[in-house]
């Protein structure tokens, strides 16, 4: 368990780091490509790092195999990890020389959590929805880190000079792979399932077609994105970008659906993924008519031209938030407490946080990243960026403390403890040994 858990705790400090590399470049002037390590440092650091850990523990328990190796597990986190500090630290310093040592070792890390996890998904078959994602996301991830490595060398040693393509094509690529590949299908695999398990409702029979229209167009309008954003040929991104969207408003709809439905009370996990829905919804309408107009544009790679707020937040962020609001207690409450069960008394999953801070971070997080995200939308004053930004990092920096102290108060050894072991003893490869997944329950469990 502890393993998932230190991926957890580094992603959100991670997450701080960004944070306040966006709060001194909004008053001050950083050395180098601070924004660019900014964006990495969220996008790997923070979402990407968090699903490395969160699909090496929930894989085994949505499939019901075991994970093919504890090791690897441990090393993809380590490589990750150095291998991102280096980078940002190189942007940062100018020092671009360094740059492909860096990416080498995120190359390597990434690489291994690919073969890691994939080792353990292939034995699932037949795939479910959540599975058929998290296999297209792992074979993002695989096609993202060599070309991030491409482009990292090419900063110092020309790469592209005796190709047919340049480092514009491919970073279009290398940046569609990345958000709408890696990490949005990783989303809208786990969104769904996770949603599910929250509402305990199901999706009626126009859902079920929903999703099959999602399952259709999202992969192969991601696919004719990615190949017509590397090759420059825009029409095939421009049917590329409708598929994609129309499979992402199928899905959104899905959600809305099974949150409306809900019998179970106000959870951090619903409250959140309402507002996902909200911003998946309006980032897809927004998208739409930029995509359509020029879908090869530098300034529309996120979609809308000052729309990455409500995407890498909106969407990316509050469902990370919102489902560490249950996997990070759950970890704990399993390492800790189901052992104790039916002996003494023991606190459910949800008294482990603060649930006063929890409502805190919500409403400023809420507020601040409305108005972030609509300051580039709307002619407003400039102080209301400015307050906005205030409050989303006051909110964070809540989350962020709220997380810190459950895992303090509640964890076995407490922060130290989960940083403290680097690689943890017992077999080294279950899947081989016969073993079971690591948590034998079923997710509605």
């Amino acid at each position: 368990m502890v393993i998932p858990l230190r991926h957890f705790l580094l992603a959100l400090g991670f997450l701080a780091v960004g944070i306040g590399g966006g709060t001194v470049l909004a008053v001050a002037t950083l050395p180098g490509l601070a924004g660019l390590a900014r964006l990495h440092v969220l996008l790997v650091g923070w979402i990407a790092v968090t699903i490395m850990g969160a699909m090496t523990q929930f894989v085994p328990v949505w499939s019901g195999v075991s994970i093919h190796s504890r090791r690897l597990a441990v090393a993809q986190l380590w490589l990750v990890t150095v291998g991102l500090l280096g980078f940002g630290a190189a942007l940062l310093a100018g020092a671009f020389a360094w740059l492909p040592v860096a990416s080498a070792l995120m190359l390597a890390g990434i690489w291994t959590f690919v073969y890691n996890v994939g080792r353990t998904i292939i034995r699932a078959r037949p795939f479910d929805f959540t599975e058929r994602h998290f296999a297209l996301a792992l074979a993002c991830f695989a096609l993202v880190a060599p070309l991030g490595a491409l482009l990292a060398t090419d900063f110092t040693t020309p790469v592209f000079e005796s190709v047919p393509v340049n480092r514009f094509e491919i970073h279009g690529s290398h940046a569609t792979l990345a958000l709408f590949g890696a990490l949005l299908a990783t989303v809208v695999g786990a969104l769904f399932q996770l949603t599910k398990m929250f509402t305990q409702a199901e999706p009626n029979r126009w859902g079920d077609r929903l999703l099959a229209l999602e399952q259709l167009c999202f992969p192969a309008g991601l696919a004719a994105l990615v190949v017509g954003r590397g090759l420059t040929i825009a029409p095939i991104a421009r049917v590329g970008a409708v598929a994609l969207l129309v499979g992402l408003a199928a899905f959104a709809v899905v959600v809305a659906q099974l949150l409306a439905g809900a019998t179970v009370e106000r959870s951090p996990m619903l409250a959140r993924y309402w507002l996902v829905v909200a911003a998946l919804v309006a980032w897809i309408a927004l998208a739409a008519p930029a995509w359509w107009t020029d879908p090869l544009a530098y300034e529309s790679l996120f979609g809308y031209p000052g729309t990455r707020t409500l995407l890498l937040f909106g969407v990316f962020g509050l469902v990370v938030i919102g489902s560490l609001y249950h996997i990070v207690p759950f970890i704990i409450w399993i390492e800790r407490y189901s052992d104790r069960l039916g002996f003494e008394q023991v606190p459910m999953i949800d008294d482990l946080y603060d649930d006063r801070l929890e409502r805190a971070d919500f409403w400023l997080l809420f507020v601040g990243f409305a108005g972030l995200s609509l300051a580039p939308l709307v002619d407003l004053p400039a102080v209301v960026p400015t307050a906005s930004s205030l409050l989303a990092t006051i909110g964070v920096g809540v989350f962020i403390a709220n997380m810190l102290l459950t895992i303090h108060r509640h964890g076995p050894d407490g922060i130290a403890g989960v940083l403290a072991s680097t690689f943890e003893s017992g077999e080294d490869d279950p899947a081989a040994a016969g073993g079971e997944p690591d948590v034998d329950a079923s997710p509605d469990r």
